[in-house]
């Protein structure tokens, strides 16, 4: 019996007899195509890589290597285990050892993946010619002074380029100075606001490395598939960028799964209105993890919350004891938020084989090289086919043998969709790569760290966003924040402005345990209201804590050890206001608008549920203080009259409103390159600003991160597939996989899901009348 047989041996099926899998495609292997050496590589290197089994390099590295050592900027994107880091460690290394004076700088976006390439570059560099050092947060500050004064190759995040670099960069004068290159890898990673920032941090880069005479170094990065990988290398790092995309490397065979978790029996649990519930997507990874570890199968589990991951290590753990418990310590989870120790543990038992299972957050999404891994379960569509294949790729990477891929659909309507629609995975392109550096909540920021590093000159503002970073830097003056001298424009303060990367709303919260004081982990500050209030269960390594107190004031959260038989669910509250419609369009009775918006939510309270059945027990309140962002919306209403023609009434459509938004978010991701936590929405029969029936959908994140403006962009195919997926959907008044939402702030109530269907088909009536949208 094959592997995927036997994870479907003797598991349930659903009333119809149906079995949990909807669809299996199995890619093709592929053999390679290599090429000779490029003639300006050192034989010292040749040599080095012959040792370690590299004979000759497949056609893509040597197509992008040379691109780059001919001094143009290029981006390579090609698959999984394509060997993307050789092709820029081809020029990189030739010309660090032809010129001893030349140095390089690596950005990832984990530490992890930097450490990895340490570990790379180490085994090829001949005899240490060439000082490399990771510098990083984990890094001690005697090694910091090492690398500042020694290093040649500087592995490190945007996050410590904007942090610790760039305002130090007297002390890195001589490195920057004689900087030839700069790699980016996974630069696919960098999108939305988080992307937006990474290029004013490259900007600032370039213009500080212009200041100490250096010329323009030749920008490297490396990329899973996107659509057009060009353009949006170009847009991160504000240069002209040559791609390459055709993949030379061999490829194992590949079986890919979409896997249907069963309905649970209706004498063992209902949901919202009695709604049919299907085991979680947790459990049933858990189980597959559980039953792959058991067949001596590497696996790896992606799990999109770090909760998420602990749980399915600890149900894995649990399942693996009791059928072979001498394999139950060979499951682990990985997650941010861990000690630096305990990562560094992990990734070294996981590269030895010492684990067996990991149950991973996407910390251990990107190119870390592992290899030996025979199978990859996904825990729930990870919000874009680029990381799915980027996931899904982790499996096979040795060459040897089939590899397996199985996508376990959660309970919500985009996983439902794609499980039931195999060709919006296997027939679609990959998504293009949003971000905005123009972001006035982004530019601003930066401007002011780039003046407060290098007074700005009316020069450099072309490089920042020309007109608009003018504009912004009058509002700055406006405001005080710059000051206008006759040689540019300056900080006015004595502290660093303070631009928080990932957006993870101010500093970290701590875990601390109290009886011991031990730090257990930290939590961003913007999650730590829903993942650390008190009285919510908290999990790190398999070990459960509940919290006795969030401190706001002093970002702690101390807890005590404790098993409670239940969980805990932050419910939240929204409130919308319309700022200023920016782009409208008139249907008939429906408009359809995008504009900013101001976004007003608080943790009111949390819901106590059993474990393992979800039993409701019990909802506490909170008193915490509310939170405002102020972003971008896509929002339409509808006439009135129309809703009372189509037999609308008062009391039910409030639910329909709110079904209908629900799945909106849920479906916006196929036309964004966004997941519904990106963003959020709000539906209300009679909205103060618009004075009408309003249902907005808007983007989590200061200022916007374009996922909004794609679905007003492609409003039809949007909510034309959202009204597909709720209509296709077998339950009778709604459930988790049409219009239910896991993150809906008042308890998925009301909901009607028939009423959606008529909603949408309303407005899709209204904008079909209207070929701009």
């Amino acid at each position: 019996m094959d592997l995927l047989g036997r994870l479907t041996a003797g598991r349930p099926t659903d009333a119809d007899g149906a079995g949990p899998i909807t669809h299996i495609r199995r890619l093709p292997a592929r053999a390679g195509d290599t090429v000779d050496w490029p003639d300006w590589l050192p034989a010292s290197l040749r040599d080095t890589l012959a040792e370690q089994g590299i004979e000759r390099p497949w056609r893509h590295q040597v197509a992008a290597a040379e691109s780059a050592r001919s001094g143009q900027s290029t981006v390579i994107a090609t698959g999984t285990a394509s060997g993307k880091s050789l092709a820029y460690q081809l020029p990189v290394l030739a010309d660090l050892l032809a010129d001893p004076r030349a140095t390089a700088l690596y950005l990832s976006p984990t530490k992890a993946l930097a450490a990895d390439q340490l570990r790379s570059l180490a085994a090829i560099v001949p005899d240490g010619a060439v000082p490399i050092a990771q510098y990083d947060g984990d890094t001690p500050n005697a090694e910091r002074d090492w690398a500042r004064r020694y290093a040649r190759v500087i592995l490190t995040n945007p996050d410590m380029l904007h942090r610790g670099i760039l305002p130090g960069h007297r002390r890195w004068a001589t490195f920057l100075r004689r900087l030839r290159y700069v790699v980016v890898d996974e630069c696919h990673t960098y999108r939305g606001v988080f992307g937006s920032h990474v290029a004013q941090v490259l900007r600032r880069l370039r213009r500080v490395v212009g200041r100490y005479g250096a010329a323009e170094p030749v920008f490297v990065l490396a990329s899973a598939t996107v659509a057009d990988p060009a353009e949006s290398a170009s847009r991160l790092t504000g240069l002209p960028v040559r791609s390459v995309t055709e993949d030379a490397s061999p490829r194992a065979g590949r079986t890919v799964a979409l896997w249907e978790p069963p309905l649970l029996p209706i004498s063992d649990a209902r949901g919202e209105h009695g709604a049919p519930v299907r085991t979680s997507a947790l459990r049933e990874s858990a189980d597959l993890l559980a039953d792959l570890v058991t067949c001596g199968v590497r696996t790896l589990a992606f799990v999109r919350s770090r909760r998420g991951a602990e749980l399915v290590a600890a149900m894995g753990r649990r399942a693996v004891a009791e059928a072979v418990p001498e394999l139950a310590d060979r499951i682990a989870a990985y997650r941010a938020g861990y000690l630096p120790e305990e990562r560094r543990a992990l990734e070294k038992d996981l590269r030895s084989g010492e684990l067996l299972g990991l149950a991973a957050t996407t910390a251990l999404e990107l190119g870390v090289d592992v290899i030996g891994l025979d199978a990859v379960v996904l825990a729930g569509y990870p919000g874009t086919l680029a990381s799915l294949w980027q996931q899904a790729g982790r499996a096979g990477r040795s060459g040897a043998g089939e590899a397996l891929c199985v996508l376990v659909g959660r309970d919500d309507p985009l996983d439902t969709y794609l499980l039931h629609h195999p060709e919006a995975i296997f027939d679609r392109p990959v998504e293009r790569t949003v971000l905005d550096p123009t972001n006035p909540y982004v530019l601003g920021p930066h401007l002011c760290c780039a003046a407060a590093e290098l007074p700005l000159t009316s020069d450099d503002l072309a490089l920042f966003g020309g007109d608009i970073a003018q504009s912004t830097v009058d509002s700055l003056v406006a405001t005080r924040s710059l000051r206008r001298r006759p040689t540019g424009w300056y900080w006015t303060s004595h502290e660093r402005p303070h631009v928080d990367l990932r957006g993870g709303g101010g500093e970290p919260v701590a875990v601390v345990e109290s009886g011991t004081g031990r730090l257990l982990g930290t939590v961003d500050a913007d999650a730590s209201h829903s993942q650390v209030h008190t009285g919510a269960v908290y999990l790190h390594q398999g070990a459960s804590y509940v919290v006795d107190e969030l401190d706001l004031a002093d970002s702690v959260a101390l807890v005590h050890p404790e098993e409670p038989d239940w969980t805990t669910h932050a419910r939240e509250q929204t409130d919308v206001s319309v700022v200023g419609a920016t782009r409208s369009v008139a249907a008939g009775p429906v408009s359809l608008h995008l504009g900013v918006v101001d976004v007003t939510s608080q943790v009111v309270s949390y819901q106590r549920r059993r474990t393992p059945g979800g039993e409701f027990l019990d909802e506490r309140p909170l008193d915490l203080p509310p939170r405002q962002l102020r972003t971008v919306a896509v929002w339409y209403t509808i006439a009135p009259d129309t809703l009372d023609d189509a037999g609308f009434t008062d009391a039910d459509l409030p639910g329909s409103l709110h079904a209908a938004e629900h799945a909106a978010i849920g479906l916006l991701p196929l036309t964004a390159t966004c997941d519904r936590w990106d963003i959020g929405g709000l539906s209300t029969a009679a909205h103060p600003d618009t004075g009408l029936p309003t249902v907005f959908v808007y983007d989590g994140h200061p200022g916007g991160a374009g996922f909004a403006e794609r679905g007003f962009g492609a409003a039809r195919e949007w909510l034309s597939a959202t009204r597909d997926a709720i209509v296709a959907c077998a339950c009778e008044y709604g459930c988790p996989s049409c219009v239910q939402s896991p993150k809906c702030g008042n308890g998925n109530d009301p909901l009607d899901k028939a009423g959606a269907i008529r909603i949408l088909s309303l407005v899709l009536a209204g904008l079909s009348t209207d070929a701009t949208v």
